[in-house]
């Protein structure tokens, strides 16, 4: 839409919105219980950008934006860079409630290739919607860090 409003960046190209991803981890209360409980859970979601947007971009849109909506969540709305490094990952499909038995498979495959997860933290790139998708259909990138041994 930057075009028709006038702003036209070097290596503008149109693109399609990438899927929405989450980094989640637990708080320090739920890292003491032995079960998952997702009162417990802390995230930051984030849309990948295209590489012109940039910082002054990213500010110059969010000026607009709270021109016409007022949603106290836009203050928080920043552009990061992430390395990830070396990681794991693979397609889950099904319930998100589903998904510690996958992430088991990942670490038998971390034990079987001398890989050990870094941290607790992981991502999740959210390839169906689930407004739309069946639980049992939802396909969802499982990722996290990991290091040799």
């Amino acid at each position: 839409m930057l075009p028709k409003k006038g702003i036209v960046k070097e290596g503008y190209f149109d693109y399609k919105v990438f899927p929405l991803e989450g980094v989640w981890d637990l708080d320090e209360e739920g890292r003491k219980l032995d079960y998952l409980n997702k009162n417990h859970l802390l995230y930051k979601l984030m849309i990948r950008q295209p590489d012109f947007v940039s910082e002054d971009l990213t500010y110059i849109i969010l000026d607009q934006l709270k021109q016409k909506k007022k949603n106290p969540l836009l203050a928080n709305v920043k552009l990061e860079s992430i390395t990830e490094g070396l990681c794991v990952q693979t397609m889950h499909i099904g319930s998100y409630d589903d998904e510690p038995r996958t992430f088991k498979r990942m670490e038998e495959f971390c034990m079987e290739n001398n890989l050990q997860r870094v941290q607790n933290t992981h991502k999740e790139i959210y390839i169906s919607d689930a407004r739309k998708t069946q639980a049992e259909k939802l396909k969802t990138v499982l990722r996290f860090q990991v290091e040799e041994l």
